[in-house]
Order: C-alpha cells, then sequence, then structure tokens
C-alpha cells in the first residue's frame, strides 16, 4: 500500500523508486502483484502519464487512511508524541459551509500545519463510509445509526418573501392563506406541492403552487428577493438579506420545530489524531457560530 501511495504521489514508477531508494523493477512488481491480489487494475499507465482506474481511486484512498492509522497505532503503542497530521475529509451543506465551515476550517488549518482538508459541499446526506468522509455537519433529525453524533445547536426553518411582494400580495395570516400565494420550492429539500406547518402545536399540511422550482437554496432566495414568491428555507441562509430588507419572514408563529445542526462522524476507535483534534477545534467554535445565527429575532 505504500508503496502504490508514493507512485500515485510521485506521479510515475521511476520517481516513486527514486524517493523510495528502492529498484524501479521492485517497485513496478509491488504494484504488479497488488493489483494480481486485489484482481482489478489500479493503475492505467502510457509512455506519458500514469493515471488512477476508478477502482484505484477509491482503493488510494483506503490506502491512504489505513497507512495514517498504522503510524498512529505504532506511536502511541511506543508512547511517542504525535502531531496530528493527514488527510481530513468534511462535508457540509452548501450555504452552512461556505458561510461558517469554511472560517472555521481557515482557521483549523493555521493551527495545524501537518493536516490538509478536502472539504465537500452538498445539499444532500452522504455514506461517510462509502464515500470516505471523516465527519460531516448534518441539518435535521439523524436517523438511529452506529454513528456518533455531537449536538451544535438548532436552525428554525423560516418563510420568507420579498417586501415588494407582501405588499403587492398581502401577507398571509394564517396557514391556509398560503395556498393563494406563488409559492419557490427546491428540489430534494421538501415536497414542492405540501409545506408542513404548526398550530396549536399540531403539524398543518399545506398545499402550494410552486410557481418556481429550482435545485439549489440560493436561487430560491435570489428568486424571493426579485419578487417571484414566498419561498421556505433555514434562518441562517437568509440573514444578510433580512438585515437589508430585502426578504421579511411570515407566518412566524406557525414555524415547525427547529431542525437539530449536528456534527457527526463513524465512532471508529481509536480516534484518528487528526480527527480528534478538528472536532476539539471545530465543536465549540461552530457552537458559537450556530448560537449567534439569527434571524427575526430568534436562533
Amino acid at each position: 500500500m505504500s508503496v502504490l501511495v508514493a507512485v500515485v504521489d510521485a506521479g510515475s514508477l521511476s520517481a516513486a523508486a527514486r524517493q523510495l531508494g528502492m529498484p524501479l523493477a521492485t517497485v513496478s512488481r509491488k504494484v504488479a502483484e497488488l493489483e494480481t491480489q486485489l484482481k482489478t487494475r489500479l493503475l492505467t499507465r502510457t509512455t506519458r502519464q500514469l493515471s488512477l482506474t476508478e477502482a484505484g481511486v477509491s482503493y488510494v484512498a483506503a490506502c491512504r487512511r489505513i497507512l495514517e492509522d498504522v503510524g498512529e497505532a505504532e506511536r502511541a503503542a511506543t508512547g511517542e508524541y504525535t502531531t496530528p497530521k493527514g488527510d481530513l475529509t468534511i462535508t457540509a451543506p452548501v450555504v452552512f459551509g461556505r458561510l461558517h465551515v469554511v472560517p472555521v476550517v481557515a482557521a483549523f488549518l493555521a493551527l495545524y500545519p501537518e493536516i490538509d482538508v478536502r472539504l465537500v459541499l452538498l445539499d444532500r446526506v452522504v455514506n461517510l463510509l462509502e464515500e470516505h468522509i471523516d465527519v460531516a455537519v448534518r441539518i435535521g433529525d439523524l436517523p438511529d445509526s452506529t454513528s456518533v453524533a455531537i449536538g451544535l445547536g438548532a436552525i428554525r426553518r423560516v418563510m420568507c418573501a420579498s417586501p415588494g411582494y407582501l405588499a403587492e400580495h398581502g401577507v398571509p395570516q394564517v396557514p391556509r392563506d398560503i395556498t393563494g400565494h406563488r409559492c419557490i420550492t427546491v428540489e430534494g429539500l421538501g415536497a414542492a406541492r405540501n409545506w408542513v406547518l404548526r398550530a396549536d402545536k399540531a403539524p398543518v399540511q399545506v398545499a402550494v403552487h410552486s410557481r418556481l422550482v429550482v435545485n439549489t437554496v440560493d436561487a430560491a432566495i435570489e428568486a424571493a428577493m426579485l419578487g417571484v414568491g414566498l419561498t421556505r428555507v433555514l434562518s441562517y441562509q437568509i440573514k444578510d438579506a433580512l438585515e437589508d430588507g430585502k426578504l421579511d419572514i411570515v407566518l412566524e408563529a406557525f414555524e415547525p420545530l427547529p431542525w437539530p445542526i449536528s456534527l457527526v462522524h463513524a465512532g471508529q476507535a481509536p480516534l484518528p489524531l487528526k480527527l480528534r483534534a478538528f472536532l476539539d477545534f471545530a465543536t465549540p467554535r461552530l457552537r458559537s457560530r450556530v448560537a449567534q445565527t439569527r434571524a427575526g429575532g430568534k436562533p
């Protein structure tokens, strides 16, 4: 595994051989033996370049993690002091990641020069093990699993529209008023035909007319500011628009219960030193940022 990783990092068999101090034939043989053992091709070789196959990409990522774990286990067994280092992959929702995770990661990188971070911003739930993710920011109720979740706070789900739209079409006073309004919905983040609110502590389902369906939250917010209609988002996503007077929250008294927000990891034992360092660093900072997020005067 270590020879294969060296080949990938060096970009060629000959460059890896020089870095490892091994004969080129030995390096080539070890990679070939590994491919034979796995019964799959890991590298595509041409006269000019070397690249990973699809199977090779996932296998090399796993190799890096295994080699890091072996190194940490050996240093822990000998009692040797170690500095957190290695590659760390983090995922988060797009807008929350841009607004809150990126600043925390930037500060973390400054403090830990031997850790490299890959930040994946996606508005979908990813499988931590299958996609080789070390830690994820999750918004919403979590399913039962063996993963470990660290609570960061809660986020409101709010309904909003531009002042111009509300002046022209009226401000909805109760959930059923939504049926007479134009709405902007986001694919994959909730039903395009029904929105669930709360009245007298009970859920209320309201049919909506999706005048515009988009595939990103940013697009829905932009359309709402342009007066297209009502939309539903998370409170932190429109904080600036509210402060600038570009959007107003409506039906605040009928909002559903806030969604929890969590840091989730696979819970492997022992916890890799790089991951433990990130959790210790990021948890209090993200909790503080979530607590400071306000929309309409509430968290």
